[in-house]
């Protein structure tokens, strides 16, 4: 009886379970007609699902520095496009190019471009090297993904309250 319970709840749980689906917008956090860039030494680079983000000190005009949050595809779109956790290292003067967060006080980045002048490597550029944020179908990459973190899943409810009528 015990086997059949956990039985039935793991099978209900793969039913009702699915991948995220156009999560959210990214319109309603980027100016996506829109193209700024920045130039810095990054702080940290986060390598992960479902959007990996590299984070960039950047010397505003007045000497400051301002942290820049930048927002990038997820563990499977970067492995298939050459991008590694170990791509990018703390230290790395880059140039980025991309979208602008709506509001700039959060210094937000959706990145489009990326250039590491010491050594020559860009990302974005070649044919291939796009995350198509607007045309993402699901967090689970490609299996051909060699990431051991590479695969994340979504379970969702609507607990939206119904009218009965």
């Amino acid at each position: 009886m015990t086997r059949y319970l956990v039985f039935l709840l793991v099978a209900g749980a793969a039913v009702l379970a699915r991948p995220a689906l156009a999560h959210h917008s990214f319109s309603a956090t980027y100016l996506e007609t829109q193209s700024v860039t920045i130039e810095g030494e990054i702080v940290q680079f986060v390598f992960r699902n479902p959007h990996s983000f590299v984070h960039v000190n950047v010397k505003e005009k007045d000497g400051s520095v301002t942290v820049y949050n930048v927002e990038w595809g997820g563990t499977g779109q970067l492995n298939n496009t050459g991008v590694t956790r170990e791509t990018l290292k703390a230290g790395d003067v880059v140039v980025i190019s991309g979208a602008p967060g709506r509001n700039a006080a959060d210094h937000r980045i959706r990145m489009v471009t990326l250039k590491r002048p010491k050594d020559g490597f860009t990302w974005g550029q070649a044919p291939g090297q796009t995350v198509d944020y607007r045309h993402q179908r699901s967090h689970i990459p490609a299996i051909a993904s060699n990431s051991p973190r590479a695969w994340s899943w979504s379970l969702e409810f609507d607990i939206t309250p119904k009218s009965i009528s």
